[in-house]
């Protein structure tokens, strides 16, 4: 049996582990509470204890917004936006339309 040597690239080699928000959320949480060290935080979710601290110092610069009334009207703007942008897709289709029919013609 040929004994083959395993070649890693360097993209295999920086694949980075994704964690999901709700993982990162409970860690955050828990580190807050402060009843375990971040490296026992760390050790429990299978990521660095400074991932952790990050993860902690986040949620408390960026908690705020989840209670923030501004992002309930911010989102009523985008929509609005949204809807107009619809209205305009939908003007130009049929003008684009009716130039092709008036191309045929021409033909």
């Amino acid at each position: 049996m040929d004994s083959e040597k395993v070649e890693y690239t360097k993209e295999a080699i920086k694949m980075r582990k994704k964690i999901e928000a709700g993982i990162k959320l409970r860690a955050a949480l828990e580190a807050y509470k402060g009843e375990k060290t971040m490296a026992e935080i760390g050790a429990k979710y299978g990521v660095h204890p400074n991932m952790v601290t990050r993860w902690k110092h986040e949620l408390l610069e960026n908690g705020v917004s989840i209670f923030d009334s501004k992002k309930d009207q911010g989102a009523a703007e985008k929509q609005e936006k949204i809807d107009e942008l619809h209205k305009n897709i939908g003007e130009l289709t049929m003008e684009r339309d009716w130039l092709k029919k008036k191309l045929e013609i021409l033909e």
